[in-house]
């Protein structure tokens, strides 16, 4: 780990601070510090204590430190953890704050507009707010229009979150930009291929097509949508069998107990790149997104996906072409698209063919990487004008 330092002099090489809010979020930022410090920045991440910020600050050319951060609203803790913030940007002066989620965004950003910080950036990776109600919508709402009227810009994970923030009047056009086709992190086409080698899980009966589904176990994800809509499979006899992948939460799972054929449910894993090559298709009957990571990675295996229009998941497929898409929430729909996948295994095969190409051209890591790195530095520069 490079040893935290004090103060520094305006001579030295551009200080960008990357925030999020918890330890797990992390993973989102996969190779992008790293890759933004062979690019010559000098690199600190913030995040609330644990055990992948303790990995990455084993990095070279990264320092880490820790700062708690409530996920849910808490007065008391976030007010703190604006203390921490200011104290933490007083002593380090970066150049650039890039701060994503929510919580790290808003203190973030705020600490660095406090403080002067010319560039700072808030790294839009989704909306809670669009799956909220009551007195917790409009106070999301208060803190996405707050934390994007201080940053200097936004950049939004994928065009339709672009839209669906100027929709709700949370920012002006100027202030929200989108690199490219979008993406989160981008993939890592080697890692997820087609020809890779399935895990061996116990429970799934050979030459029984296997819908897939990872992710977390919420409501946000559709879960309920996707029980419905295999309880109408298995009423039009559809011979199939369901494979969730994730954290296990037995409140969401609830509604899949009624299905004739049980699911197979593992908890969350290492390696889903292990998973995917089981899978005739990738189902992710989402409500709401930034940009889905496991539609590229199903992608990049060269499994077909089924879908819904939600925001964020509506720019991760092209539809009949990579992947088949849904109307958000409805079960039948999204049975009939299961269905055709699942008795149509030519049709599985040239979705995944054709989205493994979509992906290799727009959303492999490297490009990602290389084209956040140098909007940052562009936005540096900017910023000192």
């Amino acid at each position: 780990m490079v040893p935290e330092q004090g103060l520094v002099s305006p001579a030295d090489p551009a200080r960008i601070l990357i925030g999020v809010t918890a330890d797990v979020s992390v993973g989102l930022l996969s190779g992008l510090p790293q890759r933004l410090a062979a690019d010559g920045w000098e690199v600190h991440v913030a995040s609330s204590p644990g055990e992948r910020l303790e990995t990455l600050g084993a990095e070279q050319g990264v320092t880490v430190h820790s700062l708690p951060m409530a996920r849910e609203i808490d007065i008391v803790r976030d007010v703190r953890g604006l203390r921490e913030w200011i104290r933490l940007i007083r002593r380090l002066r970066p150049d650039v704050v890039f701060a994503g989620t929510p919580k790290a965004g808003l203190l973030g950003i705020t600490a660095a507009r406090l403080l002067g910080v010319r560039t700072r950036v808030y790294h839009l990776r989704g909306l809670r707010l669009e799956t909220a109600a009551g007195t917790t919508r409009r106070v999301l709402t208060i803190m996405e229009r707050l934390t994007i009227r201080l940053a200097t810009t936004t950049l939004a994970v994928s065009p339709s979150l672009r839209k669906r923030v100027l929709s709700l009047g949370l920012a002006s056009d100027p202030r929200v930009t989108v690199l490219g086709h979008g993406s989160s992190n981008g993939v890592d086409v080697d890692r997820f291929r087609p020809g890779n080698a399935g895990a061996r899980v116990e429970g799934l009966i050979p030459d029984v097509p296997v819908i897939g589904f990872v992710g977390r176990l919420n409501h946000d994800k559709g879960l309920d949508v996707l029980a419905a809509a295999c309880r109408v499979l298995d009423d039009e006899r559809v011979e199939y069998q369901l494979l969730i992948v994730g954290g296990i939460d037995g409140a969401e799972l609830g509604a899949f107990s009624s299905l004739r054929r049980a699911p197979v449910v593992l908890g969350a894993v290492a390696d889903t790149s292990m998973y995917y090559p089981l899978m005739r298709a990738l189902c992710l009957p989402t409500l709401r997104e930034g940009f889905p990571n496991v539609v590229l990675e199903a992608g990049a295996t060269g499994i077909a996906v089924v879908t819904t229009d939600a925001t964020g998941a509506v720019d991760s497929v092209i539809p009949e072409r990579t992947g088949l898409m849904v109307p958000a929430g409805d079960a039948r729909q999204l049975a009939g698209a299961l269905q055709r996948v699942i008795e149509d295994p030519r049709l599985a095969e040239g979705l995944g063919a054709a989205a493994r190409d979509f992906v290799v051209e727009n959303f492999r890591r490297d490009l990602v990487h290389a084209s956040v790195s140098d909007f940052l530095r562009r936005e540096m520069v900017r910023g000192r004008r």
